[in-house]
This record gives structure tokens, C-alpha cells and sequence, in this order.
């Protein structure tokens, strides 16, 4: 057989790989779509680098859009196979899809409007409620470590990643001229800590690995040191400034796990307490299927359930999916803490919270997770003084803070810690996806050190055979 990178190759997005057995047989894991790139991305993602029709099925590993925001694509284009993934999973795409077709449509009239103008050709969204629609008959969901048999040749099996709500390995058994082959992805890899979900499982031994590297090359914070700086930051931002305190997050995973630290902060307790507002239609929805999967969460989360509390409500807190509601936190003169989606703040409502909130001194915008360099959120990291939002130019003067523990993806011990479960010697092939060639380096010599023989770091587009 022989597997092709599509996406994920050298970057950290566009997860898609492309696999062709030797009868002619496809499947792909992921179809994820490229973000963050303004315009480049927007061009590749309308080529997905293969013919839907030609393919017989999608494994997916989770549901977040650079992982499976391609699928109404895929199904559009005449994709007319099986998607397997876990149950949370299905559950979750069944509102991240949607979202991003909206996203896709209406940033297609936005366009538009400019175009119309100008007498230049109208473009068309991406894909459209209606393409989302017409995914879900394709879908088939199972249980994590329920051995399935897709076909004679194929067999799957899911173990938890700990990444988000669902995130899987996806484990399969490739049985070629009688020979079976074992290959495991890993998706992305959740962290090693007492947080919402639970840690990432062991998985089979596998004769070839496709990891994720994203944090290759770096080490998280402690737990405390977190804690401690949240509390400063929240300290300097909103009691002593009396500002606001604008998160970018990501709906799924960020923004729950910032809800429940905040929450056991106690930031609505005593004499000063501070309004929090979750500012994500798609971040509620996500919640309250979270709250449909308590299989997943950790023990720690789970025994906090039991007392009688809610990890994702507390007093002030205040949860907003209407638009015009939106537009009033902006109104409010006084302390609060805003978490809205994106987590690049390359798109959603948190753009409208940045304009109204970043050339004012008092305020000050907190960074959480992974951005990728060349999106808003990589460009208030890199520090640039001046950023472009809405086609207009900002002055940042509020004050930019990062902190990288609440990312969902394991740093580099943490992804030696999830190999650790395989004998290395009978690993034929490690690949080395979803991470940029820095971390990747970096990676591929500390795998190396651990007596993986044959690491490969994937590049794309390029065939290698298994």
C-alpha cells in the first residue's frame, strides 16, 4: 500500500492522508481543512488532491474543522463511501459543520458585497448548509476499543486521545496477500494532567505510526505556575486597571477547560467578583454535548460532578449566543473577562471584541493555545504593533499575554509519554504529520533517542510506500 499527505504536512493544519491499497482500494484519515492563511488557504481548500468518487472511506479522529472541515466537501464532490468516527464525535460535527458552513456563506456575501462593487465575478461559498446536510447518512459512529470490521481487508478500532470531546487513535488492521499491517494515527494528542477529559490511552502496537508533532519541540507549564499566572493576570487586568480581559478560544476543548480552571479560581467569590461571558453560540452547543458525555471525562471532573457542582457554570457567568446580546458586552464599562471563538482570531465574534477592546491600554488580550504564526492571534504573540482587522488598521495597546498550558495538544514529553505503549523495534515506520519543521526536527531526534529507528518526517504531496 502506499499513503499520500495531503495536508498537515510541514504545517499544522489541513490534516488529510491519503492511503491506496494494492487492489485499488482508498481510504483517507481526516479531511481537514486549511486555516489561517487568508487567501492561500482558500484556494486549497477547494482542491481536496484526489477524486471523492474514487474513495471508499474516511476514518476521522476528531471533529475539529482542520480535521473535518473538508467532509460536505468531500460528500459535495461525490464522496458516496463511509465515515467512521466515535459517537462524541458525530455528535459535535453535527454543529462544527454547520457552523462552518455559515462561517463559509457568510463570508462568501461579505466578499461579495466588495466584488458586486467593483463588477467583478461573484464567488461561492465553500459549501453550504444544505452540502452539510446531505453528510450525515454517511456517518457510522462506534464506541471507543469496539473492534469493528469495515470490509475483508479492513479492520478499525478507536482508543481515546484525550485531545477533545471524542478524539480518537484510530488503530486499523490492513490485511494484504493474507499479511496483516498495523496502522495506528494518532489525531492529535491530548495532555498528561488532571483536566477535563481523560488522558490518552494506550494504544495496540502498530508496524506504522502516523503522530502528530505540533508541540515538538516544546514543554508545557506546571499546573500551579497556570494558576498563579491567571490569577496575576487577571489581578493586574480587571482589579487593578478595571479592564477587560479578551480571550481568544477555541469553542471546543479551550473555552470548557478555561470555564471549569476559571470556575475552581473562584473569580465569582468574594467582595470583586467578575462577570465571565462565554461569547459562542457554538462553544454553548458544544457544552451542552459535553455534558451528554460524562463517559469521557476525567475522574477528577467526574467527582467534581458528584459533589453537586457544575464545571461549566457558575454565578456571573453568562453564556451569550444571541447577536445583539454580543454587541452589549461591548457597551459594558467595567471589569469582566470575555471568551469568544476563534481561537486564531482570524474569524467569529472575538474580531469584534479585539476592534473594540485592543487600542485601550486598560485592556488586555490572553492567548491560549497554539496560532499559527501568519493568523491575528500569531501576530499579537509576535508582538506586531499594528494589525489589520475588518480591512482596517489597530493601534495595540492593550497589553498581550500568553499562556500555553491550556493548549489540548501534548507537548514533546508528553507525545514520547503516549509512543512509550509501542516496542519500537517492531515499528517499521513513524511519520512525523501536524507539526512545523522546527518541532518536527526536534521531534524526530528525541524519538530517535528512544529507539524508533525509521522516523520520517511526512512532506507533501509526497508518496511513500508502506
Amino acid at each position: 500500500m502506499k499513503v499520500q499527505f495531503l495536508g498537515a504536512a510541514g504545517e499544522v493544519t489541513g490534516s488529510k492522508h491519503y492511503f491506496t491499497l494494492k487492489n485499488g482500494k482508498t481510504f483517507l484519515l481526516d479531511c481537514g481543512m486549511f486555516q489561517g492563511r487568508g487567501k492561500e488557504s482558500a484556494i486549497r481548500n477547494r482542491h481536496l488532491g484526489f477524486n471523492p468518487i474514487e474513495l471508499n472511506y474516511l476514518f476521522l479522529s476528531h471533529a475539529h474543522i482542520d480535521h473535518s472541515g473538508l467532509i460536505p466537501l468531500l460528500v459535495k464532490q461525490g464522496f458516496r463511501g463511509r465515515i467512521y468516527c466515535t459517537r462524541a464525535t458525530y455528535d459535535l460535527c453535527r454543529i462544527m459543520l454547520a457552523d462552518s458552513a455559515h462561517i463559509q456563506q457568510s463570508d462568501a456575501e461579505y466578499i461579495n458585497r466588495k466584488r458586486e462593487a467593483e463588477g467583478k465575478e461573484l464567488i461561492k461559498p465553500l459549501y453550504t448548509l444544505d452540502d452539510v446536510n446531505q453528510c450525515w447518512d454517511h456517518f457510522h459512529s462506534i464506541d471507543y476499543n469496539e473492534k469493528i470490521k469495515v470490509d475483508d481487508e479492513i479492520e478499525l478500532e478507536f482508543t481515546d486521545a484525550g485531545h477533545i470531546l471524542g478524539s480518537a487513535v484510530v488503530n486499523l488492521t490492513i490485511t494484504e496477500n493474507n499479511k496483516p499491517h498495523r496502522i495506528a494515527f494518532s489525531g492529535d494528542i491530548g495532555r498528561y494532567i488532571n483536566k477535563i477529559l481523560k488522558q490518552p490511552q494506550t494504544f495496540p502496537q502498530a508496524d506504522t505510526i502516523i503522530c502528530e508533532s505540533t508541540y515538538g519541540d516544546r514543554l508545557h507549564e506546571s499546573m500551579k505556575d497556570v494558576k498563579d499566572k491567571l490569577k496575576d493576570i487577571i489581578d493586574e487586568v480587571c482589579y487593578n486597571k478595571r479592564g477587560k480581559l479578551i480571550i481568544p478560544a477555541f469553542s471546543i476543548g479551550k473555552t470548557q477547560e478555561l470555564v471549569y480552571t476559571l470556575n475552581k479560581l473562584g473569580v465569582n467569590k468574594g467582595p470583586n467578583k467578575i462577570k465571565v461571558f462565554v461569547d459562542s453560540p457554538l462553544a454553548i452547543s458544544a457544552t451542552e454535548i459535553m455534558k451528554d458525555h460524562i463517559e469521557c471525562f476525567g475522574e477528577a471532573t467526574r467527582k467534581f460532578i458528584m459533589s453537586g457542582k457544575d464545571p461549566f457554570g457558575f454565578d456571573q457567568l453568562y453564556y451569550v449566543r444571541e447577536a445583539e446580546h454580543s454587541k452589549m458586552i461591548n457597551d459594558i464599562d467595567e471589569p469582566c473577562i470575555i471568551i469568544s471563538a476563534s481561537g486564531m482570531a482570524d474569524a467569529g465574534r472575538i474580531k469584534h471584541h479585539l476592534v473594540n477592546g485592543i487600542e485601550d491600554d486598560r485592556n488586555a488580550i490572553l492567548i491560549i493555545g497554539y496560532s499559527e504564526p501568519s493568523s491575528l492571534s500569531g501576530r499579537l504573540l509576535r508582538g506586531d504593533e499594528n494589525v489589520r482587522i475588518y480591512g482596517k488598521h489597530f493601534q495595540v495597546k492593550a497589553k498581550v499575554y500568553s499562556i500555553d498550558f491550556f493548549s489540548a495538544h501534548a507537548d514533546y514529553q508528553e507525545l514520547l509519554r503516549f509512543l512509550s505503549c509501542q516496542d519500537p523495534t517492531l515499528v517499521q515506520d513513524l511519520f512525523l504529520v501536524h507539526g512545523n519543521k522546527e518541532s518536527q526536527i526536534h521531534f524526530k531526534s528525541e524519538v530517535e533517542k528512544n529507539g524508533f529507528y525509521h522516523v520520517i518526517i511526512a512532506e507533501e504531496k509526497e508518496e511513500y510506500h508502506i
